[in-house]
């Protein structure tokens, strides 16, 4: 069973976030309906992310290019 903490965002990018702390994964919406999985995630970095006043920028500079991912659909 998977347990998900989802946070709703405003963004222009970003219409939804989910995180996975049994296996650390990192599932972002785009508002594109595009959904992606960043894997092996800290938790600290999706904190950092949920502080983030734009959550897009700090996608952009902390998660992509340091961290595997899956596109969902």
């Amino acid at each position: 069973m998977l347990v998900y903490i989802k946070a709703l965002m405003p963004s222009s990018v970003i219409s939804a976030m989910q995180y996975n702390p049994k296996d650390a994964t990192l599932r972002i919406v785009y508002v594109s309906g595009m959904v992606y999985d960043y894997l092996d995630v800290p938790e600290k970095i999706y904190q950092a992310m949920k502080r983030a006043s734009s959550k897009g920028t700090y996608l952009n500079k902390h998660i992509k290019g340091y961290f595997s991912f899956k596109k969902i659909s």
